[in-house]
Parts: C-alpha cells; structure tokens; sequence
C-alpha cells in the first residue's frame, strides 16, 4: 500500500495546472542596441537611439509607407509596444501584426493597431481590405490619447479575436468571421507617408500563447 501511495504522489504534480512560475513569460523582442530580429529600411527610415527604435523625420515629408518587421512569424500572442509619435496634424504609425511583406515592395498586408488623428485606437487592414474593421467612441479616447507624448499598446491575438487595448483601456474587441484571413505572420512597426512626422518604439515584448481555434 505505502508503495502505492508513494507512486501516487510522484504522479500529482504532472496533473496539476501550471503555477505562475511555470506559465510562459513576455519576452523581449528588441535588445535596445541593434536592429536583430528585424529587417527594413536601416539605411535611411530606421535608426536606434538611446535604447530606441526611430523611424521618419521631422524635416522632410515621409515619402511613403515604411516598415520595421521581425524576420519570426507569431501566430497567438500578447505584444506590448511603447510608442510616441509626432510630427504634422495629419502624422500616422502603427503597429502591423499577422502580416506579410508584399512581394518586390515595399508595403505590408495586415492587421494594424493604428495610431494618429483620427485613427487612435483603431484596428485597420493594411493592404488587404484597406479599411478600418474596428474602432472605438471618439469620447473615449478624448482622455486617453497622450499627443506627443508615449502611449501604450497591448494586442492580444487568440484564435479568432483581436483585443487592442490603449494606455490601459480596451478601444478594440474584433472577432475575424472570415476563415480565410491568416492567423499568424510577421509583426512590423509603421511610420506612414505623407507628412513630416517622426515615431519612436521602444518596451516591445511579447507573450506567445497556446494556439485556438
């Protein structure tokens, strides 16, 4: 009997849940001092200062579209991003997730958590569907939005639902009913074209998940 016990007790701890300790952590995806990991424009749109990653200018119109992408796919996860923008009234950046590079250029298709006037908050479809498929009340982001200063982005991707989350407050709880939009690709930090405008990333970590149908 007590040999049985005894075997029985070595086998409880592999049924038990996982504890806090053994869930799986967020982790860095920026070393603060080099662009490994990434790819993109380095030579003229992206640079790293003091432990961050700028991209655009603040003296010349951004011409088009750039991109700072991971070279790893991620499918569900938890990204954290610190980010700052600014620039002209009309400025724009985001952050791409579930992505791909469009093949010989320079655009990306995908989800964007987007950020600038009138785009706060805002879940858009980059290059694929070209439009907005999720927003959040203007009122709610009267007091949320920290112009020229840094803002926070969490974006939470499981199965089907996207959730942004703005300087602690959820603006975007998506569930995706097409079938055919992929469910895991590349993640990229935008500055948009068109206006002067400068954007600054820095605290970018993610939490990788479970998969979910």
């Amino acid at each position: 009997m007590r040999l049985i016990l005894s075997a029985l007790l070595l086998t409880v701890p592999a049924l038990l849940p996982a504890t806090g300790a053994d869930k799986p952590k967020p982790v860095a995806m920026f070393d603060g001092k080099t662009f490994d990991g990434w790819e993109g424009d380095t030579a003229k749109t992206w640079k790293i200062e003091d432990g961050v990653i700028i991209g655009g200018s603040l003296d010349a119109v951004v011409p088009r579209n750039e991109f700072l992408c991971t070279k790893k796919t991620y499918g569900d996860f938890e990204l954290r991003v610190t980010f700052k923008l600014l620039g002209e009234k009309n400025k724009n950046a985001g952050v791409q997730f579930r992505t791909k590079r469009v093949p010989n250029h320079h655009e990306v298709s995908g989800y964007q958590a987007d950020a600038g006037q009138g785009y706060w908050g805002a879940l858009y479809d980059e290059s694929r569907r070209n439009k907005v498929l999720a927003k959040p009340d203007p009122k709610v982001l009267e007091a949320l939005v920290k112009d020229d200063d840094w803002n926070e982005y969490v974006i939470r991707c499981e199965g089907p639902r996207i959730k942004l989350t703005l300087n602690g407050t959820v603006t975007v709880d998506y569930t995706e009913e097409d079938a055919t939009v992929e469910r895991s690709g590349i993640i990229g930090l935008q500055i948009h074209g068109g206006a002067k405008a400068k954007v600054f990333y820095k605290d970018i970590t993610i939490e990788e998940l479970p998969a979910k149908k």
